[in-house]
């Protein structure tokens, strides 16, 4: 069984890109957000090398290390890289292939991307061509993108620096159709991630820093199972953690809104057997369960549609049909309403 439970905050930059600390830095930071393991997206065209050496245990906190491959548009998120992959003069289908060819693993990013208004003019850097095959997943929730695309003016931003996760959209809506629509088809893998750079905000004498490594590694995190341990053997863990986000065995949380360690969606069939997150098999009739480590709103999703919610720390929903079920659970904060909380990837039950 698949029942100990990892998070991990991934789709991060550092020193060796964009970013505004190293790997030993960052690694520290996690071990203070109770974190077990990082994963670097540094940008291809701003990277020397892939830097495999650097991966490896920081105290008890796991870093791998992969690549954003992209400049303009396009970004692709690749994991259990070889070797280092440059987006010059590769067309989109041309990376998702050579990413495969490496045995990697790959997820779209920030596909829906709309900018930043007040201070970046929008800059946004989208996937243009949706016509592309054979990638892994889609990266259906990255707090930067979702932050920043809601500030229009200087007060926009001064109220959504003070309230930072607790006005957090959840995922595009075009993201989620994208994704519900792809999922009809195949298994699609579902991560989140921070998309953290440390990096310092200029605005003429103004100079600080909005969103802090500290900060980011507490929000959008993906809460993995495995069926093992993670001791130090440092490749079968790399290993175990790639493979649970190749087969999509893992939901997305903003655990800034409260730690959602422990949460569960999985199937029991009428002849007892169990199917969790990401697994597929034939129709059966049985039971969705849902265990929350808090009260939430649980809403089950059949092939992109809303079927039932409730509020509590359980439910058990009864399906009679055959479909792509998914949960998204949301959390009530004092003035803010229900706030989005917890994406899981589907279970398929053709």
């Amino acid at each position: 069984m698949f029942n100990h439970e990892y998070v991990g905050n991934i789709h991060i930059h550092s020193i060796h890109s964009d970013g505004k600390k190293d790997y030993a830095e960052i690694a520290e930071k996690a071990a203070e957000a109770d974190l077990d393991f990082l994963i670097f997206n540094d940008h291809d065209y701003l990277k020397g090398g892939l830097d495999l050496h650097n991966e490896g245990f920081y105290g008890r906190i796991l870093v791998l290390i992969g690549l954003e491959i992209g400049r303009q548009d396009h970004h692709y998120l690749g994991f259990n890289l070889k070797d280092m992959i440059r987006s010059d003069n590769l067309r989109p289908q041309a990376v998702i292939d050579e990413v495969n060819k490496q045995g990697g693993i790959g997820f779209l990013a920030h596909p829906f991307e709309k900018g930043m208004p007040f201070h970046e003019r929008s800059v946004v850097y989208p996937w243009n061509d949706l016509s592309v095959t054979g990638f892994t997943g889609i990266c259906l929730w990255n707090f930067t993108s979702r932050w920043k695309e809601r500030i229009k003016t200087i007060f926009h931003g001064l109220f959504f620096l003070t309230f930072k996760y607790q006005t957090l959209k959840g995922p595009s809506h075009n993201t989620v159709i994208f994704w519900d629509n792809l999922c009809k088809q195949r298994r699609v893998s579902a991560i989140g991630g921070s998309d953290a750079h440390g990096s310092l905000f200029k605005w003429g004498p103004v100079n600080f820093i909005p969103l802090s490594y500290d900060f980011m590694l507490t929000t959008i995190n993906i809460h993995i199972f495995l069926n093992r341990r993670i001791f130090k053997d440092f490749q079968a863990a790399k290993g175990d953690i790639y493979e649970a986000m190749r087969e999509g065995r893992l939901f997305i949380a903003n655990d800034r809104l409260y730690p959602a360690r422990g949460f569960k969606f999985y199937f029991v069939s009428d002849d007892g057997s169990d199917i969790l997150m990401g697994e597929e098999d034939h129709f059966q009739h049985g039971n969705l369960v849902v265990e929350l480590p808090a009260k939430g709103e649980i809403r089950f999703i059949r092939d992109g549609l809303q079927l039932a919610r409730t509020r509590g720390m359980q439910a058990v929903y009864r399906i009679a049909e055959r479909g792509v079920y998914r949960v998204e659970v949301y959390r009530r904060l004092h003035f803010f309403g229900w706030r989005p909380w917890i994406f899981t990837n589907p279970i398929y039950l053709r």
